[in-house]
């Protein structure tokens, strides 16, 4: 993807998607050290009726965008694109990055927005880590948000997002709506889910919709994603950066973007 190579369990054979969540790419790349940020990462491209967002856990995203948002989110952070109407933008890896070399590891998905709200403004929430609400668990096993703990995420639809790190032995019930969809995707590690599955690195587990709670035990050292949603249960039909809910839609938003109707970003190295 641009100048990414990326895993991508969602969509599989298995799950076409895991309602509102579309679509995961799961990356890991190396710029070498005085490499051109003009040649790395994703170059300018259009999305819409959807939010892409990018967790970043290794380097940085320089993002840029068509309605002037300029920003770069380093390790720890997240980058929440409502896509909305119309939006083009890219995602490079940092100058500092590039200048000394290093490495970039990120997940981007991409959440579906109710048919209500797919035609709005475009908008974009970048965080660094410390803007970022963390707890720890009594025995020191885990870190991520909690419901008590509220996320500073506008969403347009109930969404639970979790970047949780274990130690070896560590065990957590995570607490879930009965009616929201959820998956867990291990960056690394090895755990035993609701105490029957053994996971291994770079593998996700899709739950249905019959349980209160996810009980993770690690069984090393493991870092994982952990989304939960409630589903929209409404027509999906995507093509390429697009995911609307009519194939005329989708035509209407190729159109657009065809005749410049989706604006312009010119990158400055």
């Amino acid at each position: 993807m641009g100048g990414f190579r990326v895993k991508q369990p969602l969509p599989s054979d298995s799950s076409e998607h895991i309602d509102p969540f579309l679509l995961l790419h799961y990356a890991q790349n190396h710029a070498a050290k005085g490499s051109q940020p003009s040649a790395e990462g994703v170059p300018p491209h259009p999305h819409r009726g959807f939010e892409p967002v990018t967790f970043i856990f290794q380097g940085g995203v320089h993002h840029r965008d068509s309605r002037g948002d300029d920003s770069v989110i380093y390790k720890g952070g997240v980058q929440w694109m409502t896509a909305g109407r119309r939006i083009i933008h890219s995602e490079r890896p940092p100058p500092a990055l590039t200048d000394e070399g290093g490495d970039q590891e990120i997940i981007q998905l991409w959440i579906n927005l109710p048919i209500e709200y797919k035609d709005v403004q475009p908008r974009n929430q970048g965080f660094q880590k410390d803007e970022i609400p963390a707890v720890r668990s009594h025995d020191e096993s885990v870190a991520g948000g909690l419901y008590e703990v509220a996320g500073p995420i506008r969403t347009y639809s109930p969404v639970l997002a979790l970047n949780a790190i274990f130690q070896a032995g560590g065990t957590y019930d995570f607490p879930i709506p009965e009616s929201y969809g959820a998956f867990v995707y291990l960056l690394d590690g090895a755990v035993k889910v609701n105490d029957d599955r053994l996971v291994l690195g770079e593998h996700l587990v899709h739950f249905d919709l019959d349980g209160e709670s996810i009980r993770i035990e690690a069984e090393e050292p493991t870092r994982l994603l952990l989304m939960a949603g409630e589903p929209l249960n409404e027509p999906v039909v995507s093509s390429g950066p697009f995911v609307m809910s009519s194939t005329t839609e989708i035509l209407e938003a190729m159109r657009d973007y065809q005749i410049g109707k989706m604006g312009v970003l010119i990158e400055e190295f």
